[in-house]
């Protein structure tokens, strides 16, 4: 397990079961960009991840 599963699984017991949009998303990075400046690059790395299409992996 790698020290980042951590806040994974926190993720997944608090909010599992929830449905968000990417919109609320996005503003969560934002918020958390905001708090953590140090940490912009990771989320900016993290977003695009995310709105790739699987495709895009390759």
């Amino acid at each position: 397990m790698y020290f980042t599963d951590r806040g994974i699984e926190e993720l997944e017991d608090r909010r599992g079961e929830e449905e968000v949009s990417l919109a609320w998303l996005a503003d969560r990075l934002r918020a958390f960009v905001d708090a953590h400046p140090e940490h912009a690059g990771a989320a900016d790395r993290l977003a695009t991840f995310l709105a790739r299409d699987d495709e895009d992996l390759d």
